[in-house]
């Protein structure tokens, strides 16, 4: 008889069914946590089922967005750190669903590893469940993928998915921004998910720095600072909207102050922003000054310390400043909407 012929695996190829099964398993109950009323599935099945109940909505809509966390990751590979991207990654959708006007109401993840590493994963799904808690929001579901030889070692790609209601008399479209609204603007937490390509040039190419390098203006490490998770601001916003009139909203991400803010506004206004309104944490100014970044580029690129601008009355300016930081959020009156020519820029700065 001839040599029997050895029988290939999925396993041997790099694929380990096992392993994705057991993450299952230890997931659920984190996941479960961030269950609200209208989840209707576990984890584990083939589709996440929520059930849509919407007898105080006239005419509903369903808002949605997809977005990832961007070359951040990195310093999660850098730091071996994986609890808080998962954070950023809900942000990045919840915070750009609410800008229209909706509220979230389930999420979605899809992580692609060459390998699974089980408890890389865990610590990932931590953080994104994290996340969906402070947006108030239900992980019903997601897809984590094995494709050896696709990436590098230890590394992973993230990708989210978010599903939000409004009603479609409550959409926010920025049709109804006005001369003489006022701009708040709301304090990021940091850098956020945004520059990252820059920020690792200036820092690790050019400056030669580590991640575990204690930077005194930051009052930590060089990593921490910017491992640092995106501010969710779903909850604060829901608050003033059930009391105040929010006219337009822009989530300062890519493009920073100059190419978010003219998203919301009508072509015949423009926003005179004042610089000196906010405070601007170390990092930016750091950052400019390591990279030689000019104002304009800084403005384009970075939140600058300001993570999400609302257009309110100016008769409710006041109330509303204070509304937000009752909540422990810190927010600033940075500018006001004004007319605007065709060949005036729709942001302007002072002093």
């Amino acid at each position: 008889m001839g040599k029997k012929k050895k029988q290939n695996t999925y396993a041997e190829a790099g694929v380990d069914i096992d392993a994705g099964n057991k993450l299952v398993e230890i997931i659920r109950p984190i996941v479960s946590k961030t269950f609200k009323p209208g989840v209707i599935t576990d984890i584990g099945g083939f589709a996440g089922l929520f059930s849509l109940k919407v007898d105080n909505i006239k005419n509903p809509v369903l808002v949605s967005s997809t977005d990832g966390v961007g070359t951040k990751l990195k310093l999660a590979f850098m730091l071996d750190k994986h609890d808080t991207v998962g954070i950023d990654l809900v942000a990045m959708c919840v915070n750009d669903i609410m800008v229209q006007g909706a509220v979230p109401l389930f999420f979605l993840d899809y992580i692609s590893m060459g390998k699974l590493d089980v408890n890389r994963a865990r610590d990932i799904v931590t953080g994104i469940a994290e996340g969906c808690k402070q947006a108030d929001c239900s992980l019903i579901g997601g897809e984590t993928a094995e494709m050896p030889g696709f990436y590098g070692e230890g590394e992973y790609d993230l990708a989210g998915f978010v599903v939000g209601l409004a009603d479609n008399e409550d959409l926010l479209d920025g049709s109804e921004i006005a001369v003489g609204q006022q701009l708040i603007g709301m304090a990021s937490s940091g850098l956020h998910s945004n520059g990252y390509s820059l920020v690792r040039k200036i820092f690790f190419e050019g400056l030669k720095m580590s991640v575990n390098d204690y930077i005194e203006d930051f009052g930590r490490t060089l990593g921490e600072e910017l491992l640092e998770p995106t501010r969710i601001y779903a909850k604060p916003i829901s608050n003033i909207r059930r009391d105040f009139r929010i006219y337009g909203i822009s989530h300062l991400t890519g493009g920073g102050i100059i190419d978010n803010i003219p998203r919301m506004l009508p072509k015949v206004c423009k926003t005179v922003i004042h610089r000196s309104s906010w405070t601007v944490p170390p990092i930016f100014s750091y950052l400019q000054k390591a990279g030689d970044i000019s104002d304009r580029e800084m403005m384009r690129t970075f939140n600058n310390g300001i993570g999400l601008v609302i257009a309110v009355s100016e008769n409710e300016t006041g109330e509303v400043l204070s509304r937000l930081n009752a909540m422990g959020e810190t927010a600033f009156h940075i500018g006001s909407v004004e007319s605007r020519t065709d060949d005036e820029e729709a942001v302007q700065f002072a002093d």
